[in-house]
């Protein structure tokens, strides 16, 4: 039995030998999940999750992003359909090094862009074009959305791999305004401390 300094581990009772490798892909894949904290407001990227497909993707992620937060909608993709441009730092917006030329291939639909204008924040989703594909989708936005601060990094996804909020999914978060117990504001801590102290010096 192999032996380990962790007598959790001792209690696994592994045995000796070479171990088995893991087969490819035998574990859940990663969903990217998008949150929209209120009407009107663009979705921002919030976290992942592990699931093995993009229904069971949603379930956690509303079980996860949406318990302590107000939320109105969300959505998720598949990390691996998300096309990530390169990085560039302080006055160094990545449109400057995206190229005008594209692949031709592919036919015209739609791609959701996001941009990253904050190192260490979060993708705010920035808007959609109609495109043949990634790089060309990247293209079209160059001109469209630059207006402003410098982007740092930007994800491209195709619409079609995406799910959704469906409208009859918003009844979901109806309540989460009500649950005042999600916010630490509403336990007044502060002030519970502030109480105590003055009746230990009375």
């Amino acid at each position: 039995m192999n032996k380990s300094l962790d007598p959790r581990v001792n209690r696994l009772n592994i045995p000796d030998g070479e171990l088995v490798p893991k087969v490819p892909l035998d574990q859940f894949g990663t969903f990217e999940v998008f949150v929209q904290a209120k009407e009107g407001k663009e979705y921002r990227h919030e976290g992942i999750v592990h699931a093995p497909n993009r229904e069971m993707a949603f379930l956690f992620a509303k079980e996860q992003f949406s318990r302590r937060n107000t939320c109105v909608g969300l959505f998720v993709v598949e990390t691996r359909n998300i096309f990530v441009t390169g990085f560039t730092e302080d006055k160094d917006s990545i449109y400057n090094h995206i190229s005008d030329e594209y692949p031709e291939d592919g036919f015209t639909e739609q791609y959701e862009v996001f941009h990253l204008n904050k190192r260490g924040k979060q993708h705010d989703h920035i808007g959609s074009v109609p495109a043949k594909n990634h790089q060309h989708a990247l293209a079209l936005a160059k001109p469209e959305f630059v207006d402003g601060p410098p982007v740092y990094n930007v994800w491209v996804v195709k619409t079609s791999d995406i799910l959704f909020t469906e409208e009859e999914d918003k009844i979901l978060w109806d309540t989460l305004h009500e649950k005042k117990f999600r916010d630490a504001a509403d336990y007044k801590a502060a002030d519970k401390i502030k109480a105590f102290k003055e009746r230990q010096q009375s």
